[in-house]
């Protein structure tokens, strides 16, 4: 089963490998369930995460392993103060669900910062628009996938 995120890289041109696993409903922690049922370290799985900052919604992408720091996040995006979205208001902008948001193809375009930790590793895991599917590609070509600008963002 297709999702947006998929559509999108293919329609890009980017290169990327589908890593799909059975995800366990009981579970809450969905990147630390990806890294494990995909066997990689969880610091290559990284969460997409939402917030307002200064009344516009921006992307986070944080290792699985680390929090967004909300802070940092604002200062790469010029802003002054940020908040975690509503996840109401999170699914309705990306068109994903909570646990399945992909920062690939979302249904309304937002600034995107991506931790800087992303550039350690060959490749990198986020999601693929849906529980239980990661998207493994080069940080480079997420940054491109989602014009994404590089920033310290991760504690």
């Amino acid at each position: 089963m297709s999702t947006t995120a998929v559509v999108a890289l293919r329609a890009a041109g980017i290169p990327f490998a589908e890593r799909a696993y059975a995800h366990d409903p009981a579970v809450t922690d969905f990147g630390r369930e990806a890294a494990e049922a995909l066997g990689v370290e969880p610091d290559r799985v990284f969460k997409t995460l939402l917030a307002d900052v200064d009344g516009r919604l921006v992307v986070g992408i944080v290792p699985v392993t680390g929090k967004l720091d909300l802070k940092a996040l604002a200062a790469a995006a010029g802003g002054k103060k940020a908040v975690m979205a509503d996840p109401a208001v999170a699914e309705r902008r990306t068109g994903y669900v909570v646990g399945g948001i992909s920062p690939i193809g979302q249904k309304s375009v937002h600034p995107t910062v991506l931790d800087e930790s992303a550039e350690l590793w060959d490749t990198v895991f986020v999601s693929g628009g849906r529980r239980g599917l990661d998207l493994e590609l080069a940080p480079a070509d997420l940054i491109r996938a989602t014009s994404a600008t590089v920033a310290d963002i991760a504690r």
